[in-house]
């Protein structure tokens, strides 16, 4: 007699092989065969045990958490609270280095020097002579390390965030970008080429040009290019009230910089602080040229700057010192002058890109009635005949707006423009 159906399915010893309806059938709820089910399970339980483990701490791990059962958080808290805040000195000498009994000479402000071991946490490699280091108030052991002392003003400096500035939005300084990226891009990108040859790249570069011709937004530029940090220094800021703060500055500025992979430094306004060295009798510019004196002493001193590109801008050259312009210090000078005829129709097209202008507009007749003209007028020219259409209510600027913002700006402003001031100058 044959065996029911049902009994053939119950008979766990000997079940009755899968047809191909079966699988289908397994398939449409989601099932597969036996293997995938099982892989499937073992998963699971793979990761519930991990999840398991993470919970309850791992015991045998030395940095393992034990069971939630053992932790005891309130004597934890007050442990951290009762632990006993560190004072700030510096290790002047090592006494013994490289030996189980090293000794560290320790200077604590204001109160006295000792010599001294290290505590637990610290191991001899982190401890150099000239360092910050945080001591326990009990027996002043060595505790942690600390980072060199940077003044926040000279930190706030550093760019974090990329300007949205490209060499595309630089019009008509073709001759200007190229040199540049000589000096910034090239040593940073394939330094093999000057080992090869034998030479240093250049340091830095020395931007001058009437005011508005590009220099600090071809900066802005190269901050955007490459993936070094950017330090962006005016000169006012470090002209200080006090003694030697100005220089103290300029010395961090540096070691910051020098902390970094690759760093470029750029000095706006340069004459601020870099001008021409002379006695007025008073002493009241002495402290302006003690600072730039540090920065002569930094850009060509005892220490190796490392990866460090300086660049500097100003509109007014002649009254710079020679100390800071000499070669070694400031290899390059790069003249941004007034953009001719091509150079001025690019700038337009820059400008009016995201504007909402006319098709048939004739931006070279545009540029031969900005004779002598910068960026920065042209780009007031585009602003002034925006201005024109919002006044006449309209959506579009017109050729009409352009030529009106013409007459008004370049013909207008012209007794404001610092560009002949500025060719008296050169």
């Amino acid at each position: 007699m044959a065996p029911e159906p049902e009994d053939e399915i119950k008979d766990e010893k000997n079940p009755r092989p899968l047809d191909e309806d079966d699988i289908a059938l397994l398939k449409t709820y989601g099932l597969g065969p036996y293997s995938t089910s099982i892989k499937k399970a073992e998963k699971e339980i793979k990761e519930m045990a991990k999840k398991i483990n993470d919970l309850c701490g791992i015991k045998e791990s030395d940095t393992g958490l034990a069971a939630p059962s053992q932790w005891d958080l309130v004597s934890d808290k007050q442990m951290m609270q009762e632990e006993q805040p560190l004072q700030v000195a510096r290790c002047t000498k090592i006494i013994n280095p490289n030996t189980e009994d090293a000794k560290y000479v320790i200077n604590v402000k204001q109160i006295a020097k000792f010599v001294v071991g290290l505590g637990d946490k610290v191991s001899p490699t982190d401890i150099e002579e000239g360092m910050r280091v945080g001591v326990d108030r009990n027996k002043y052991q060595i505790q942690i390390p600390l980072p060199p002392k940077i003044d926040p003003s000279v930190t706030m400096m550093t760019v974090e965030e990329k300007p949205d500035v490209t060499y595309n939005d630089v019009g008509g300084c073709k001759e200007q970008i190229e040199k540049m990226r000589e000096v910034v891009e090239l040593p940073m990108l394939h330094p093999e080429k000057f080992v090869k040859l034998g030479i240093d790249p250049p340091k830095g570069v020395l931007c001058y040009g009437p005011p508005g011709t590009g220099k600090t937004l071809l900066a802005r530029a190269v901050a955007n290019r490459t993936d070094a940090c950017f330090i962006r220094v005016i000169g006012s800021e470090l002209v200080q009230k006090y003694v030697g703060e100005g220089a103290r500055m300029v010395r961090e500025l540096f070691q910051m910089a020098r902390s970094k992979k690759a760093c470029i430094v750029f000095f706006d306004e340069v004459d601020a602080i870099g001008g021409a060295r002379f006695d007025d009798g008073v002493g009241g510019d002495n402290e302006v040229q003690r600072t730039m004196l540090e920065i002569v002493n930094q850009l060509d001193g005892f220490d190796a700057r490392g990866n460090i590109k300086v660049l500097m801008a100003t509109n007014r050259p002649d009254t710079l010192d020679p100390a800071l312009l000499r070669p070694g210090r400031l290899d390059r000078k790069v003249e941004f002058g007034l953009p001719d005829l091509e150079s001025r129709t690019q700038i337009f097209k820059i400008h009016t890109r995201t504007m909402n202008c006319e098709r048939d507009i004739r931006f070279e007749l545009l540029a031969r009635l900005c004779p002598n003209s910068t960026g920065a007028d042209i780009r007031s020219v585009c602003t002034e005949a925006g201005m024109f259409a919002i006044r006449a209510r309209r959506k579009t600027v017109t050729e009409k707006d352009f030529l009106d913002a013409v007459s008004k700006v370049i013909k207008g402003y012209q007794k404001f423009s610092a560009t002949p001031k500025y060719m008296v100058y050169n």
